[in-house]
């Protein structure tokens, strides 16, 4: 259930509780930013010791007003909030903002006074935003709203800002100008009491002013909500969203007892949930509005070519590289297009990609030249880049940019490099809609973003795949192990069991806890096997000496069997030993890792990457939330840098792909049924080649029970 943004958004009244004559104060700045924005509804100022604040008639409280009021906004001292918001309660308020600092940010009673304030909120019924914000800006025409202590009201665009630092917004603010960027919604949410980041952005999905969405998150509340919400905005409603989430550093990692526990810090699971949900995460306030004005002011990317124009070939050579880089390619143009270009350009004029028009380049031949690229079928969009020479018009330039790229429904990006001299151009083209950029490599991932944005867009087979599973004996392996302990760790042979239940390709087997049982194992797994140590107290068998491979004869197994006891404990004198895990050795295959871990704000999240015992150490994984779709695990499996190992390298054939996406999604499966699953290794998984499967050489499990 959503909580009511619309009443906060556009008001028909508005009460400014602690609106004040004093100039410089947040009651004086907040009420005379509503007055002179325009506000389309009917505002009222309350403060008990002032008759009138700014020539407008003042109400000693809200219950004094004698109309409805939609929404109010609180500026007084935080102590007085939820008295307030009662009051609020009872007069038939609709939403309210709360700007008031001295909540939860500070600790100790502030926290405190937050969890009144939510208390109060649930009693009266409303949505409200805050405490501890900037305000609310709606720069719809119809409402021309400014709910906040902002220095000025930003111009209208089509971009919405949400962000849970105030701080950042009034920076945030000052820069936009400067870009002459604008924008539809901009939202200041602070200690997210009541509404959050997914009430937003399910508001925003319908605003018909917000064609692009920028967040700055320092957390997220409902990742499952989060997830899903943003999905039906970036496949349905085709708006791109862009964050910065910022503490990717403070993730750090946990004491765990898998590969996948301690590789599993939170920001990976931000990392998951904003992949999932076709969210471009950003690294820098600059990437968030380098990427918003290209989304915001150009056509979509339909593909990943590009054109380049410029006259110099160093910058030429920078974009060029900056392109390949971050995955575009630079189309080769056709020799129709280079005839064309080449009766409006003069003979030093290169013709091929990177079109160089030379030095003394009149803004004449970059229009020919962007037009003849942008007219080539093979080129998706164009960066045009400029230096500043004695001879360059600069001016009249900028002006043929836009004309020329009005013409084609392909978007053009633009870097005038300098400072001083190209002033005037860069103005002329961000007003005129072509985001420009003061280096090429800028550029250049701007229309990387909006390329890797059109292919997301493109994913198919986004559905959940259900998996025939034999749930019971899972679940009663579980409740078995955990009767009467809190936590419980599964070594390969209890692990097994349950991978089997769900379909995972689990060797032939037999756990061997006396010498006299050998022979008998033998014959059921037969040769050649693998012995391993069975013991909760030595998790890296290798590291022990816990591990024997290829072995061929019963005399082998035997002394195998006497050799790995022996070295288990010198390894670990005090070590429970619960026998000698034997299995058939798996077929020559790449060795990878599938891994789950429980996150405890997020669930159950899934990892896969390059396995073996140096996993830790090479970090080549990616991770994705449970359940997920069928191409999220395919994505999943093309996006650790080693994918090249299973795609056929040195003479090696292909690995079966297939098998391991089958495998990560009945792992998946498996976590969401089974919600004690703490912790899980499939480590390594054998991939066999291609067509021939995969099969589980080693696991583990940590089970945890769960309240239900």
């Amino acid at each position: 259930m959503f909580k009511d943004v619309e009443s906060i958004m556009n008001p028909k009244s508005i009460a400014v509780i602690g609106a004040s004559n004093r100039p410089g104060s947040v009651g004086n700045a907040v009420f005379s930013n509503i007055l002179n924005a325009g506000f389309s509804g009917v505002l009222y100022p309350v403060n008990p010791k002032a008759a009138s604040i700014m020539s407008v008639k003042a109400y000693p409280s809200l219950s004094a007003i004698p109309d409805p009021v939609d929404l109010i906004i609180i500026v007084v001292p935080g102590q007085f909030v939820p008295s307030i918001i009662e009051e609020a309660g009872e007069k038939g308020v609709k939403s309210a903002i709360v700007i008031s600092a001295g909540f939860k940010e500070v600790g100790g009673e502030g926290r405190a006074l937050e969890e009144q304030l939510k208390a109060a909120v649930k009693k009266a019924g409303i949505s409200l935003i805050g405490p501890n914000c900037l305000g609310v800006v709606n720069n719809n025409a119809d409402v021309r709203m400014n709910a906040s202590f902002a220095p000025k009201m930003p111009k209208p665009g089509n971009i919405a800002f949400i962000s849970q630092s105030g701080a950042l917004c009034t920076a945030v603010l000052d820069y936009a100008e400067g870009r002459n960027i604008g924008f539809s919604k901009f939202v200041s949410f602070g200690n997210k009491a009541d509404v959050t980041e997914v009430d937003l952005l399910h508001y925003l999905k319908d605003d018909p002013d917000t064609d692009v969405i920028l967040m700055y998150l320092e957390d997220i509340g409902d990742g499952r909500a989060f997830l899903e919400t943003a999905r039906e905005i970036a496949w349905e409603k085709k708006k791109p969203i862009l964050t910065l989430k910022s503490g990717r550093s403070a993730a750090g990692a946990r004491a765990a007892a898998s590969h996948t526990g301690s590789l599993a810090g939170s920001d990976n699971a931000y990392d998951a949930i904003f992949r999932q949900s076709g969210i471009i995460r950003v690294e820098t306030m600059g990437e968030l509005f380098d990427y918003a004005v290209a989304f915001s002011k150009q056509p979509a990317l339909k593909g990943n070519n590009i054109g380049i124009v410029t006259n110099a070939g160093g910058p030429g050579i920078m974009a060029t590289d900056a392109a390949i880089r971050h995955g575009l390619e630079v189309a080769t143009l056709s020799d129709e297009t280079k005839e064309k270009m080449a009766q409006g350009l003069p003979a030093a004029a290169s013709l091929n990609n990177p079109v160089d028009v030379i030095g003394d380049a009149t803004h004449e031949r970059y229009e020919v030249a962007l037009k003849g690229v942008l007219e080539d079928d093979q080129v998706d969009g164009a960066i045009v880049l400029l230096t500043p020479q004695a001879m360059t018009d600069i001016y009249d330039t900028a002006k043929v940019i836009p004309k020329v790229a009005k013409q084609f429904d392909k978007p053009v990006v633009a870097s005038f490099m300098g400072t001083v001299d190209v002033a005037p151009g860069i103005e002329h083209l961000e007003n005129n809609g072509v985001p420009a950029y003061p280096f090429p490599e800028a550029a250049a991932r701007a229309l990387a973003t909006m390329a890797d944005h059109a292919g997301v867009l493109k994913l198919e087979k986004r559905q959940e795949i259900k998996i025939n599973a034999d749930t019971a004996t899972a679940a009663a392996v579980i409740a078995d192990k955990l009767k009467d302990k809190e936590e419980c760790y599964l070594g390969q042979a209890e692990a097994n069991a349950i991978l089997e239940a769900y379909g995972l390709p689990v060797l032939k087997n037999q756990l061997v806890t006396d010498a006299s049982e050998i022979a008998a194992a033998v014959e059921k797994v037969g040769f050649p096997l693998v012995m391993k140590i069975a013991s909760p107290d030595i998790v890296h068998k290798f590291d022990a000496g816990g591990v024997k491979l290829n072995i061929n004869s019963l005399e082998e197994a035997q002394a195998a069997y006497a050799e790995i006891i022996a070295n288990a404990k010198k390894f670990k004198a005090d070590a429970r030993i619960t026998g000698i895990y034997m299995e058939a050795m798996a077929k020559k295959g790449v060795e990878v890792i599938l891994g789950a871990v429980r996150d405890p704000q997020f669930g159950p999240l899934c990892m896969f990457g390059l396995g073996g015992t140096f996993v830790e150490v090479m970090k080549d994984v990616s991770f994705r939330l449970a359940p997920m779709w069928e191409v999220s695990a395919e994505v999943m499996i093309r996006s650790i840098k080693a994918y090249k190992m299973l795609t056929g390298f040195r003479g090696t054939p292909p690995a079966d792909v297939d098998a391991i996406k089958d495998c990560l999604l009945r792992v998946s499966q498996m976590l969401c049924d089974n919600p004690e699953i703490a912790e899980l290794d499939i480590n390594p998984l054998i991939a066999c080649a291609e067509g021939e499967g995969c099969c589980v050489a080693d696991s583990r499990i940590l089970l945890r029970k769960v309240e239900k």
